[in-house]
């Protein structure tokens, strides 16, 4: 039991810099990156701000592909357990801070497309392989919804645009307090500089330390398992995808709070499109560019919680659908729909 405590202390540890780094380091050198590449809200929120906000699950997805052993399944897990902790830990808990008044008009676009990328996900790894067609399917129809998005982007008037927008910090929830700086924050600004002046600097290492921790958790992951007596990928589906989105939960309830409902929705669905379809495609693709014919996944216990992905916003959109909100009752079932999901995955097993 003291090799789980060290490896429980070791993914916390790695969870909390995580956080840190992205929300204070990546996230805002992206921002800058954006502005001077001119993008617009939109373009920017599903490309760069995404990459930003997804990064672990994608640094995570990547290297458990490439680590030596098949824990293929590792990377899966991270992701499709970050997105049912999206869909009903952010989105209930922002609704148990403040409830949620959201227009199902506005988020119909984003769930259809997340509907859409579940499916192509369980078509995906039905045969417990992954062939280059599928990779390639599923970042495909990621190109085609941000050239959606670009093309809506354009064809809205310039006057709702301008309302719509919003600040990358007040989105992510980031607050500009030098004194709350505490040692790790400290010690990251001195390694990565400044994210506004030095962003190129700070976009690289943050990309080497994230990957770096990554590893970390992956490796540390993988050891909890063997002492406890679970697969891997029940870790990496109730350890490792509710750390990797704790910041954005986070983040979520602050713009709740401000009574932004419908952002907070967004943003837990918007994050999952991008997760599901390049934060895995991208990585299949690459492992397949690299020579290798298919890669073999383990669908146990994944299988089962991707159909719950469906199971899950089905129920979100019910709730929202029908009254045009999410009260804060709504949000207490969707959190014990969560635990009751991480509860049947040790104890069910």
């Amino acid at each position: 039991m003291s090799i789980a405590f060290i490896c429980v202390v070791i993914i916390a540890i790695c969870i909390y810099v995580l956080g840190i780094l992205t929300d204070k380091y990546f996230v805002p050198s992206l921002d800058v990156i954006s502005s001077k590449l001119r993008l617009s809200s939109d373009v920017s929120g599903a490309t760069l701000m995404a990459i930003g906000s997804s990064a672990p699950e994608l640094a995570i997805a990547l290297i458990a592909l490439i680590r030596p052993g098949g824990h293929t399944d590792v990377g899966i897990g991270t992701i499709v357990g970050s997105a049912l902790f999206n869909v009903l830990v952010i989105t209930g808990a922002s609704a148990i801070a403040r409830p949620l008044v959201v227009k199902w008009t506005i988020i119909t676009r984003d769930v259809f497309v997340y509907v859409l990328s579940v499916i192509l996900l369980i078509w995906a790894i039905g045969d417990g392989k992954i062939t280059g067609g599928e990779a390639i399917t599923l970042i495909l129809v990621y190109v085609i919804y941000v050239i959606g998005l670009i093309v809506m982007s354009r064809a809205r008037d310039a006057d709702d645009h301008a309302d719509e927008l919003v600040d990358v910090e007040d989105l992510l929830g980031i607050e500009d307090n030098s004194e709350k700086i505490n040692i790790v924050d400290w010690a990251l600004g001195k390694i990565l500089g400044d994210p506004k002046s030095k962003f190129v600097n700070t976009f690289i290492l943050s990309v080497v330390m994230i990957s770096f921790i990554s590893w970390c958790l992956v490796e540390s992951g993988i050891a909890l398992a063997d002492v406890i007596g679970v697969p891997p990928v029940v870790v990496a589906l109730t350890i490792l995808a509710p750390g990797t989105s704790v910041p954005d939960m986070i983040s979520s309830i602050v713009v709740a709070k401000q009574g932004r409902g419908a952002m907070s929705v967004a943003n837990a669905v918007g994050s999952n499109i991008f997760d599901i379809l390049i934060g895995l495609g991208l990585p299949w693709l690459l492992m397949l560019f690299a020579g290798v014919g298919f890669i073999t996944i383990g669908i146990a216990g994944i299988s089962q919680s991707t159909w719950l992905l469906l199971g899950s916003v089905f129920v979100l959109y019910l709730f929202i659908l029908s009254k045009g909100r999410l009260s804060r009752f709504e949000g207490y079932i969707l959190v014990l729909l969560y635990v009751g999901y991480v509860l049947w995955m040790y104890f069910g097993w």
